[in-house]
């Protein structure tokens, strides 16, 4: 059973925290996450690129010569897709890139990214995190204390107004709720910083 340091927001040590093998201490399944991370960034598509067809471009309407007799190679319509202004030929319409992937898919491929995360040391559990005010002073201090680097993702159960307006400026920490966090977020993340309260629900929910 896997076992991680329990630290306060002064970076000490306050206790050991035996967590779940079955969700922090399974093997890496790598096509289940591939599937997982491909579908979360089909979804991130908006799909909204557009085009016209030649059936949708304005004009053309009348033969611009008559078929035979002037030398130049026979046109329908000024509007066809080899003339300027013209309609695309496979015009892109919008449309959802979304692909379906089973629950049971994404909740392995969570427990396998978080696996790893405990795995690579790179999973810091805090007993709470809370900030008196919202200066990200505050917040880079919390950080350092704990020795968090690289990109951060900072995994709350609750909203926390003060640590949310205190991280929104630092470019290397993204910080979300624990039922929002998705399995490229965390996997493209350097260091996983949760509290206590997250790694329950967390072994409540994935179990």
């Amino acid at each position: 059973m896997p076992n991680v340091q329990l630290l306060n927001q002064q970076g000490a040590v306050i206790g050991e925290l035996q967590l779940s093998e079955d969700i922090f201490g399974v093997p890496v399944h790598q096509q289940v996450i591939f599937d997982a991370v491909v579908a979360e960034r089909a979804g991130m598509r908006q799909g909204s690129q557009k085009a016209k067809t030649r059936a949708e471009v304005r004009g053309g309407g009348r033969k611009p010569w008559r078929q035979k007799g002037t030398g130049r190679a026979r046109q329908g319509s000024i509007r066809a897709p080899q003339w300027r202004g013209g309609g695309v030929v496979f015009a892109p319409t919008p449309r959802s890139h979304a692909i379906k992937v089973n629950k049971k898919v994404v909740r392995l491929a969570m427990k396998s990214v978080l696996s790893e995360k405990v795995r690579e040391n790179a999973f810091i559990v805090l007993d709470k995190i809370e900030l008196d005010n919202f200066k990200t002073k505050s917040f880079v201090e919390v950080l350092n204390n704990v020795k968090a680097e690289g990109k951060i993702l900072v995994v709350l159960n609750e909203t926390n107004p003060n640590v949310e307006l205190a991280g929104r400026n630092l470019p290397n920490v993204i910080i979300h709720n624990a039922n929002h966090i998705s399995v490229y977020q965390v996997l493209n993340a350097d260091c996983l910083l949760l509290t206590q309260d997250v790694v329950s629900h967390y072994e409540e929910v994935l179990k």
